[in-house]
């Protein structure tokens, strides 16, 4: 009899981690938009509503799975995380009937953002967190409910902290287009990368061999500033390379958002995703990447 598997979220990770699972789990994915249903019955999963900012929609999700895939981002305001509080609350109801069953391992898809900026610095696992915005204290909350109910109730959390997410549909061409600027050499950020396809089979390898309550680097080998990133795009994609600009200006001229992920640098060690995961990455950087982005959209 197969296993059980829910999943919270219903974005792209979620369509490419499925198909990974499908030989020895039935799997259910969380939705709240109709639209799709389809995507996610395409990618063999049996489409279950609940809204996670409406935890009365949540009912039918206690006791359905002993595998949560949980890639809900957090609401987008306030300090506290209140869609993971209504999923874990969700997740803990007492079953109606004594063969339901309970869930025995969560993954929780987290952001390298907790760190804040460490200037440039490698860093594990072992950094204290320090965000220093809403989103990224946000996800700090969400973390320390996870890791504290999977003690409380036995489960074996695992926690994946990634950094910026890419593929062939996942590229910045259209700030290229617009030639929006990037920061001088000397003033930019270190940024770190994962592949989508490589982030969908970490998620795979966590689900067998993650220990609990332990933290992982989803990312790959990469130790790119994010100018440089544009630059290998623009190049990659025949584009003019992003114009240069120093702090002071780039606060006036790029948007609050954009400006947030320029304000961080740190560079993330993946050697714990390699030794304890056995996580071979199918793109080990993003130079391998963006090079089969760019076969995949010329083909």
């Amino acid at each position: 009899m197969k296993k059980t598997l829910l999943i919270v979220g219903s974005g792209d990770i979620a369509l490419r981690t499925a198909p990974l699972f499908k030989n020895h789990y039935r799997i259910f994915g969380l939705y709240r938009n109709s639209n799709n249903i389809g995507s996610l019955r395409s990618h063999g999963m049996t489409p279950i509503y609940g809204d996670l900012d409406l935890p009365q929609t949540l009912e039918r999700i206690s006791g359905i799975a002993q595998l949560v895939i949980h890639l809900a981002p957090p609401q987008s305001e306030g300090l506290r995380d209140n869609r993971t509080n209504h999923l874990l609350s969700a997740l803990s109801r007492q079953p109606r009937n004594t063969a339901t069953i309970l869930p025995q391992r969560l993954i929780y898809i987290s952001t390298s953002g907790v760190y804040g900026d460490c200037q440039g610095a490698m860093i594990d696992e072992t950094h204290s967190v320090n965000p220093t915005n809403e989103r990224a204290i946000r996800r700090v909350d969400a973390e320390k409910k996870i890791r504290a109910w999977g003690t409380r109730n036995h489960v074996a959390v695992s926690i994946l902290r990634v950094p910026g997410i890419y593929a062939a549909d996942r590229l910045p061409l259209l700030r290229l287009q617009q030639n929006l600027p990037a920061l001088s050499e000397n003033e930019d950020s270190y940024t770190n990368h994962i592949h989508a396809d490589d982030l969908a089979r970490i998620i795979y390898a966590a689900a067998q061999y993650g220990k609990p309550g332990r933290l992982y680097h989803a990312c790959d080998d990469s130790q790119l500033k994010m100018g440089a990133y544009f630059d290998l795009v623009a190049d990659h994609f025949g584009y003019p390379r992003p114009p240069r600009i120093n702090r002071d200006e780039a606060e006036k001229r790029i948007s609050p958002g954009m400006m947030s992920f320029m304000r961080e640098s740190r560079r993330l060690v993946n050697v714990r995703l390699k030794k304890e995961l056995y996580v071979k990455l199918l793109y080990p950087t993003v130079v391998s990447g963006i090079q089969a982005a760019r076969n995949e959209r010329q083909e």
